[in-house]
């Protein structure tokens, strides 16, 4: 399976980058009014948002391959989490599409968003 790309630092991200935890949680209604509610999987499902800029035309078009290589949302890959220092085996893309915004020479910016997947 392929591996999220890095950048020229080594790095797979920028400051400031965002993590969540999702919770998937099923509700079961009975007939007297009362629900019931439980998880559906033990822990939450990690989702990562990348801000990057300062990005040259490499690393945005090894990005941008990636993405397409990856099939986007349908795609699955390893992506490293460097708060928990672990690869998480079955990411994909929350993108539909990268969009890259030049706003200099050597100032690319874009955002990438990657959840982990329920395998």
């Amino acid at each position: 399976m392929a591996e999220f790309p890095k950048l020229k630092t080594g790095a797979v991200m920028q400051y400031p980058a965002w993590k969540t935890a999702r919770f998937s949680t099923q509700v079961q209604k009975f007939l007297d009014g009362s629900e019931q509610r439980y998880r559906d999987q033990k822990r939450g499902l990690k989702k990562w948002t990348i801000a990057l800029s300062l990005l040259n035309e490499g690393e945005v078009s090894e990005l941008v391959r990636f993405f397409e290589s990856s099939q986007g949302q349908a795609g699955s890959f390893e992506f490293f989490d460097p708060w928990e220092e672990t690869v998480y085996p079955d990411c994909s893309f929350e993108n539909a599409e990268v969009v890259t915004d030049y706003a200099a020479t050597g100032d690319c910016r874009l955002v990438l968003k990657v959840a982990e997947n329920w395998s």
